[in-house]
């Protein structure tokens, strides 16, 4: 496949049954194939979109000294990412060109899982922009509401359970999202604004931008950018689908690389179950597939842990995300 699938999201709710199998059918196929897919009609406000890409603009336009105040700890999975500041997971190769602001899924400091799973905790909201919270909460339940969908087409596609993938995601999930500023790259730059990775979580949602420094690797090894129209968004499958299908939902290699003319903003949501939930085959899995179970705490633990330069893998079974030349 040499472009990644179009399809209209919205008909994954019609009431006509035959609209809709095929609507699910051809997701299935996408996500399959390519592993990515270009949703149309997921009738989300385009105010909220609108919202939430001016809210990151001016997240990353606040002063170094309040940024920095505001930064990203060993300890604490939250905040500010300087630009430049972290490196392909577990290596000490040249690090991505962007800069970055992290949530993970609201929790109390006093609720009993924060002892549980370090990853869960209140977030660092930015303080000078006063709006960001309520205008990322927003988008953040559209994208909950979006990425359900989603999965229950493919809970019907898999042949799983009603409701056997949603229960993952009960609140509190791992679910998390990174609002990210992509400096332009000069045209004979070599550096990547986020090198080649398959994201580990379960499914990725990113809102479309014209700037088309996201790019896809094929099967046969070409690079290409997602389809887009007004109002599209970008959907993926993570490393812990491709696990629970047994290999039938693809995890993709992609990267980042901002050769426009202008700065890419972009904030993309993944969805990750609970900590303490088992990922492993749920179906018989595909002759040839063969992935060990792992815990999610665990493993985006181990993801977080080795984004520092630093520190360097010691579970050899998990994969990282990171792909190397």
């Amino acid at each position: 496949m040499d472009k990644i699938p179009l399809i209209d999201a919205s008909l994954l709710n019609s009431t006509n049954k035959d609209v809709r199998n095929k609507t699910v059918k051809d997701l299935y196929d996408a996500f399959s194939s390519i592993g990515f897919v270009s949703l149309t009609a997921t009738e989300i406000n385009p105010d909220i979109v609108n919202n939430m890409r001016s809210t990151v603009k001016k997240i990353f336009d606040v002063d170094d000294l309040t940024k920095k105040k505001e930064m990203i700890t060993r300890n604490n999975y939250r905040g500010y990412i300087p630009l430049d500041f972290f490196t392909p997971n577990g290596t000490d190769y040249k690090a991505d060109h962007y800069e970055g602001y992290k949530l993970h899924t609201e929790v109390s400091a006093d609720d009993p899982i924060c002892y549980k799973c370090s990853l869960h905790g209140p977030n660092i909201w930015p303080s000078k922009v006063p709006e960001s919270k309520t205008n990322i909460l927003k988008y953040w339940s559209e994208m909950d509401k979006l990425a359900s969908l989603l999965l229950r087409a493919l809970e019907e596609s898999l042949g799983f359970k009603k409701n056997e993938l949603i229960d993952q995601f009960s609140y509190p999930s791992l679910t998390n999202m990174t609002l990210l500023h992509y400096p332009v790259q000069k045209i004979n730059d070599e550096a990547y604004g986020f090198h080649p990775h398959k994201d580990t979580d379960a499914l990725t949602i990113i809102a479309a931008d014209s700037s088309n420094a996201l790019e896809v690797q094929t099967l046969d090894g070409k690079w290409i950018s997602p389809q887009e129209s007004e109002n599209t968004f970008v959907a993926n499958i993570g490393d812990m689908l491709e696990l629970w299908s047994g290999g039938r939902l693809m995890s993709t290699p992609h990267r980042v690389i901002n050769k426009s003319r202008t700065d890419r903003y972009s904030f993309p949501y993944f969805a990750v179950p609970k900590y303490d939930v088992t990922i492993k085959p749920l179906i018989e899995p595909l002759e040839g597939f063969s992935r060990p179970t792992v815990n999610c705490g665990h493993w985006s633990s181990e993801i977080w842990r080795t984004n520092w330069s630093d520190e360097k893998a010691n579970d050899k079974s998990l994969h990282l995300g990171t792909l190397l030349d």
